[in-house]
């Protein structure tokens, strides 16, 4: 039993589910900031961004094998129908499981928030079945980039925001920028890391299509931008000065860059590190800047 725990605990990629957890705690705090912080509404929140990040690695685990893009020479972390650990009926039954779980933890939220929740949650789940579902696929279009700026940023902090205040002023949008623009830096490693095994299968993301270079500047460019975003809130939206504490991540950030850009090609298994290294980093900056907007407001 404790093995079949763990190996589907495997198949939820753990360590992903920052990128989901992330915008939702920063959106708790401007709740809380604006004097609005709602209990119920922000676990609720928090319980189904995870259940969708873990629908969504089920179901990739599932379709990436269907279309080959798992194979034996596969150098990121083990996928569970690839390695024979779990059948595909069984991974289809458990993504339709957890965001059935998705949509159950989200119904005292559509009823609070009423339609526009009603279609994040519906978005959402779509997007996390388009990634890599179906003939036009995101991910195997290259695509998968955008939407991840914008489920796992502004969607996701507005979202959180709005379930517990009914609004969703400019600033909550804005400040969703940063993890969306730290979680897109997630998936460029990953597809950096994956170039080859996606070329081969016809995923063209966009490391596939404009090359490992391309994808260097465009980490760079993504950790840049939270930092923007964090100069954006303090001087346009009056933040307190308290959420420059979310740049004390900036040295860990500018170190996986130097990491990412120092693995070759031929060694690009060697990434896993560093895809671990952002996944915290988002984490770091998310939690740093809560508590920014946290303290700015005891202050």
């Amino acid at each position: 039993m404790a093995n079949r725990v763990a190996i589907w605990w495997e198949a939820a990629r753990p360590k992903t589910l920052w990128a989901a957890a992330s915008p939702v705690f920063i959106g708790i705090a401007l709740a809380i900031q604006s004097d609005n912080f709602h209990l119920v509404s922000a676990v609720l929140a928090l319980a189904g961004a995870l259940f969708i990040q873990i629908g969504t690695n089920y179901y990739n685990d599932l379709a990436d094998f269907q279309k080959g893009a798992d194979g034996a020479d596969r150098k990121g972390p083990r996928r569970m129908v690839q390695a024979g650990m779990v059948s595909q009926a069984q991974m289809k039954r458990a993504t339709i499981l957890v965001f059935a779980l998705a949509v159950l933890s989200g119904v005292y939220l559509m009823l609070r928030g009423g339609w526009p929740i009603v279609g994040i949650g519906v978005s959402s789940i779509g997007f996390g079945l388009a990634y890599t579902g179906g003939r036009y696929s995101l991910a195997y279009l290259g695509l998968a980039d955008g939407f991840v700026l914008l489920f796992f940023g502004p969607v996701a902090v507005a979202g959180t925001y709005f379930v517990q205040t009914l609004t969703w002023p400019p600033v909550v949008w804005v400040a969703g920028l940063a993890p969306g623009f730290l979680a897109v830096a997630i998936l460029l490693v990953n597809n950096i890391r994956d170039r080859a095994q996606d070329a081969s299968a016809g995923k063209k993301t966009l490391i596939v299509r404009l090359g490992r270079t391309f994808g260097h500047v465009m980490y760079a460019t993504c950790l840049l931008a939270a930092i923007v975003v964090t100069g954006v809130l303090w001087q346009v939206y009056d933040a307190s000065a308290w959420i420059l504490l979310s740049l004390l991540a900036a040295p860990m950030m500018a170190k996986a860059f130097v990491q990412l850009r120092s693995v070759p090609e031929s060694e690009s298994q060697h990434l896993n590190p560093v895809l671990a290294s952002t996944a915290r980093n988002l984490l770091l900056y998310s939690v740093l800047l809560s508590l920014g907007l946290i303290l700015g407001t005891a202050s």
